[in-house]
């Protein structure tokens, strides 16, 4: 069967995977958040113990032209470590909740990391020169005597292996009370914003030390709660519009030339519930655990538990696509509930052109759907299929009845194997997928 991408029919192979393949994972090693540059030419990764793994795209290799180069790592480096709040009695994790590339300016490349608490900016640079021939220093960094100095010398640059620094050079702290679930940077390159539970800020890039509340649902009195804000993102070409979803299945839209604080929004988006449908599990199951403004901008995507949802910005009242992603877990989400899983929180991504989108599932599953041809389709990222080039075979999850030879039974998924996290080159078809400590890479074949 073809696959699933921006309208044209053809297979997906695997590519690359990248982390150990122990039977006993560390904590620490479970992959976090996946995110593409600009270009496609990087992807970094963050994980649970706090670190950020960046890879570079290879070249294509000259005498394989129909092979396109790997991802290798480029720079690793600690971005967070976990730290204790002495004031709340609080340990803070070091995991990395998202990772945000700002538009390359020079040769260097920048990144927002953030844990539940601190965002920083990090600076990836590279350097292949080193300065020698100081005046007041040895080769060895030993300070020479003044009175010993008796010519001057130019220091001249000289070549040296080839170094990837990682440098913080911001950090944005102290602004957030509850856990931080979203950073979005805006589309003037100068300001970002940051969620969390109750409030959304923005930032200036350059200034650490305050930040402006733009939005805050907290009521004055606690017991009145009644939702929490899930996702966050800065429209990707108006750069006073922002969007926010709710636990409530509702996503807000502001507009901050309207008044400073965006508690008023200007649109509300809303699906009326099917009364026919109604379970104990609705409120739970229709929480919104991700939203992305397609690159156009003209629609955004949510995804909610058993769902993914394409909005046109120009209308509020209900979506103009609906995908199923796992409708045949409907029946079990009892058994979901009692381990827990029914509150995992999926992401989408959009693909380069807008026609496909990507989320995962269980088992190790993915779903892709061809906005389209209206076809989707379902793809694993299994250690088996782990051969260069294999070509990913479609799976099939019976439903009841007789199980045909291909198909896996909804009763034998694995519910600890879960893709949460899937990002896609925004101008070719590769995909990466975090599959707990394992990244894979799948390419569209090229015959």
């Amino acid at each position: 069967m073809a696959g699933v991408a921006g309208g044209n029919d053809f297979q997906w192979c695997f590519s690359q995977v990248k982390g150990a393949i122990d039977e006993d994972v560390a904590e620490a090693d479970i992959i976090s958040t996946v995110e593409f540059n600009h270009s496609g030419e990087l992807l970094a990764t963050g994980d649970k113990g706090g670190r950020v793994v960046i890879f570079q795209h290879e070249q294509e290799c000259k005498n394989r032209p129909n092979l396109r180069g790997e991802y290798n790592v480029y720079s690793t480096f600690q971005s967070h470590e976990p730290e204790f709040d002495y004031l709340k009695s609080l340990e803070i994790e070091e995991k990395i909740n998202k990772i945000r590339w700002l538009p390359q300016q020079n040769s260097a490349h920048f990144l927002l990391s953030t844990n539940d608490k601190t965002i920083k900016l990090w600076k990836i640079g590279e350097r292949d020169k080193r300065a020698e021939g100081y005046n007041l220093k040895d080769e060895d960094g030993r300070l020479r005597d003044p009175f010993r100095i008796t010519s001057l010398r130019v220091p001249v640059l000289m070549p040296m292996d080839l170094m990837v620094e990682a440098s913080p050079r911001r950090v944005f702290a102290n602004a957030h009370t509850y856990h931080i679930n979203s950073i979005s940077v805006n589309s003037d390159h100068q300001t970002y914003l940051s969620a969390d539970d109750l409030r959304i800020n923005l930032w200036h890039l350059e200034i650490t030390d305050r930040s402006f509340n733009i939005v805050d649902i907290k009521p004055a009195n606690m017991e009145e709660l009644t939702e929490v804000i899930t996702a966050a993102e800065c429209h990707p070409n108006q750069c006073n519009v922002f969007v926010y979803s709710s636990s409530k299945g509702t996503i807000r839209l502001c507009d901050m030339r309207t008044a400073a604080l965006c508690d008023s929004h200007t649109k509300f988006f809303e699906e009326p519930e099917d009364p026919s449908s109604r379970s104990f599990f609705s409120e739970i199951i229709s929480s919104i655990s991700d939203v992305k403004f397609s690159h156009s901008g003209r629609y955004m995507m949510t995804r909610d538990y058993l769902s993914v949802k394409v909005w046109d910005l120009n209308m509020e009242n209900r979506p103009v696509e609906t995908y199923q992603v796992h409708e045949y877990l409907r029946s079990k989400l009892c058994s979901l509930y009692e381990n827990d899983c029914i509150f995992d929180k999926f992401e989408c991504c959009w693909n380069g052109s807008d026609s496909a989108i990507m989320t995962g599932s269980y088992n190790n599953f993915f779903r892709m759907f061809d906005r389209n041809t209206r076809k989707d389709i379902t793809l694993e990222a299994s250690r088996e299929s782990s051969k260069p080039r294999a070509t990913l075979k479609p799976r099939k999850v019976s439903t009841g009845g007789k199980r045909k030879k291909d198909e896996i039974s909804v009763d034998s998924l694995d519910f600890n194997k879960k893709i949460l996290h899937t990002a896609w080159h925004p101008k070719e078809n590769v995909i990466a997928v975090a599959a707990t400590n394992n990244l894979y890479i799948f390419q569209d074949k090229i015959n």
